[in-house]
This record gives C-alpha cells, structure tokens and sequence, in this order.
C-alpha cells in the first residue's frame, strides 16, 4: 500500500469558486453529487450514487472527525471541518466541509447535505497537527481516547468545535491556500 506521505504530496487544489455539494441517505450513501463533486472524486454518477460517502475518505483522516460528525448530525445540529480527501486518481484534496440535516415536510431528517469549499492555508495546517495527533492516539489507545483529547483540547482552550472550525477558515481568507 502507497504510504501516507506520497498520498499526501499528490495534492490537487480547489479553485476559488469551487462549491462541492453532494447529499446522502441516512447512512451515508451518496444520493446525489454536484459537477464539481464530479470533478474532484473523479468518479461517475455511475461509480458514486448509492455508495458510502466514504469511498473519499483519506487514509490521513481520524476515526474521531467522523464520531464527532455523525454525533453532531444526528443529534439535528449543523458540523464544519477540515477534510482530507482521497479521489478516485489517488489524488489528496482538503476542503473546508459544512454538513446539514436535511427534513422532509413533516420534519423529519431524511438525510444529509455537504457544501465543501476551499480550505483556509491556515486551517489545513493547523489541522494537519491535529489529526497526526488524534492519528497518533486513535493507534495507540482507541478512538474513544482520541474523542477526548478533541474535547480536553476545545475545553482547555476555551471554545468550540464550530468556532475552533470556523475561525481556522476565516484566518485564510487573504491567499487562500495554494
């Protein structure tokens, strides 16, 4: 298997304009991709629709993002972050991720739906330390202890997962990251 540090450097990157938008099923199967979703997983409708959304996830990406993602949507509530992902070309690309619950008439969360756009330099970098740590941690002792640490992190620095988020996207809004 190619080693994290080659998937890392064969990196493709957003344009400014970029919006990559895809909606999935409660489980997480993919229902529907954007153009720009197409372009950058680099697989087909074909390839994609009904698969988890998973099929991007990168190697680099801890266990623990997506404990803290799915226990946010589920719980109705919206969730940023930065992502690493893989396309089907074995090509890295970071995005800034908001995910939202989507509800049909009655109110009921019918699935959910992702904007990514271009990552903050800041953010991926800030992030990159991060997830080698909870990496480092989810190896050596479970992904519980790496949920925590996330938690001990935002609570000894006085904030929020959405604020730690969302301040890391908005300290790259001159010269995003190239």
């Amino acid at each position: 298997m190619e080693s994290l540090l080659n998937l890392l450097k064969n990196e493709v990157f957003l344009n400014d304009d970029t919006l990559i938008t895809s909606k999935t099923d409660l489980k997480g199967k993919i229902t529907y991709g954007n153009l720009d979703f197409i372009k950058y997983v680099v697989y087909s409708e074909k390839e994609f629709l009904g698969k988890p959304h998973s099929i991007v996830r990168h190697p680099f990406m801890p266990r623990a993002a997506f404990k803290l993602l799915w226990d946010t949507i589920e719980a109705k509530q919206e969730f940023f972050a930065f992502v690493c992902n893989l396309s089907k070309k074995r090509q890295t690309y970071w995005v800034f991720t908001n995910v939202t619950p989507s509800y049909d008439e009655n109110g009921q969360v019918i699935g959910y739906y992702s904007v990514r756009r271009r990552a903050s330099k800041a953010g991926i970098e800030a992030m990159i330390e991060i997830y080698k740590q909870l990496l480092l941690i989810e190896k050596e002792h479970g992904l519980d202890a790496s949920v925590k640490f996330v938690l001990d992190y935002l609570e000894q620095n006085n904030t929020t997962w959405d604020k730690l988020i969302i301040d890391l996207q908005s300290q790259g809004k001159v010269g995003g990251y190239r």
